[in-house]
């Protein structure tokens, strides 16, 4: 006969204690970038004592400024289900417009931004139509406006640099102001991410991003108006990118068609997954995606204070992003393609 007691029965064994407590609160995907991350900054600074200096992080971290405010509104669109390959050929079509409406209307700095903004909110809005009600899958739509925008963009400015704005006071405010001795930019991706950091974890519009990622037919029987929802959130990563595409107007000193904004829809997608998102969505958070965008910064710098070549940057690039997915698909128990289960 058994000797168990009630009260026994109603005691809950407490497993892990403090260190479960913490993993849960952190999550272990962010710790394992933490431990990622201090890794190779101790790495780096055993190899060059100015590495870890406080102003190569101030270098590192306006770095990754604009892929990072990216990488964090990207997040939102692949937790519900989407996927914009389009932002980096988008910043580089807002830098140019900036600088030539900058240029053209008597050097009129909030006009050109006032510009760029607006047109990033148009254009999020067709590709959330064309997804939508195009039924075009999202991969490929923004794929072609990958090239359609990179396109729009050469041929507004030839192909060259438009314009000089470091004349400008605001511009240069942005490229080159402090607040807090934090550089304006970084100040610019803080913002970013703590808004879209509560607007998922503290509001409804959050949660049924999540829901929608999560299960499309049962937020469509919630009563989720899920073709409204993808509009505004390719709508909001378009008004993004062109905050990308001012920024990096202002760390240049002029419109930029190309350069500094290719690459920059890898970066996303990289930080993005490598932070814990789901690509097939409804999963992901602004904290993992901000884990891994200074991850991303921290290997890049590191590389080049090395003197390593800088095409070795796109190889471990594409091979973190690779290791994101190996990862998540063996976290989800799926069945590998073409193997038995």
């Amino acid at each position: 006969m058994s000797t168990t007691t009630v009260s026994e029965k109603a005691v809950p064994v407490r497993r892990g204690g403090r260190a479960g407590g913490l993993l849960a609160a952190v999550g272990g995907q962010n710790l394992s970038l933490i431990g990622a991350l201090a890794v190779m900054l101790a790495l780096f600074g055993s190899l060059n004592g100015n590495y870890l200096s406080w102003t190569n992080i101030q270098v590192i971290a306006e770095a990754v400024t604009i892929s990072g405010v990216l990488a964090v509104v990207q997040t939102v669109v692949i937790i519900c289900g989407g996927l914009d390959i389009s932002v980096g050929s988008q910043a580089g079509l807002y830098s140019v417009v900036s600088a030539m409406v900058f240029t053209s209307t008597g050097s009129s700095a909030v006009l050109g931004i006032a510009v760029a903004l607006v047109m990033g909110a148009a254009v999020g809005v067709l590709n959330g139509v064309i997804i939508v009600y195009g039924r075009v899958n999202a991969t490929i739509a923004t794929l072609a406006g990958l090239a359609a925008y990179k396109g729009v963009a050469q041929l507004l400015s030839n192909g060259a640099a438009q314009g000089y704005v470091l004349n400008n006071s605001v511009f240069v405010f942005l490229s080159r102001g402090k607040i807090a001795a934090l550089p304006v930019m970084v100040w610019i991706l803080i913002v970013v991410a703590l808004a879209v950091h509560v607007m998922l974890k503290y509001t409804d519009i959050g949660r049924n991003l999540y829901a929608i990622g999560g299960n499309d037919t049962a937020a469509r029987l919630a009563g989720i108006a899920i073709n409204k929802y993808l509009i505004a959130v390719y709508s909001l990563l378009g008004v993004v990118a062109a905050v990308a595409g001012i920024l990096l107007t202002a760390r240049t000193g002029s419109g930029q068609p190309t350069s500094g904004s290719e690459g920059l829809e890898l970066q996303s997608i990289t930080a993005a997954a490598l932070g814990g998102c789901a690509l097939k969505g409804g999963k992901g958070g602004v904290g993992g995606t901000l884990l891994a965008v200074a991850l991303l910064g921290a290997l890049e710098n590191g590389l080049t204070v090395e003197g390593i070549n800088a095409f070795w940057q796109n190889v471990a690039q594409g091979a973190l992003l690779v290791v994101a997915v190996v990862i998540q698909q063996r976290r989800s128990g799926e069945r590998a393609v073409g193997l038995p289960g």
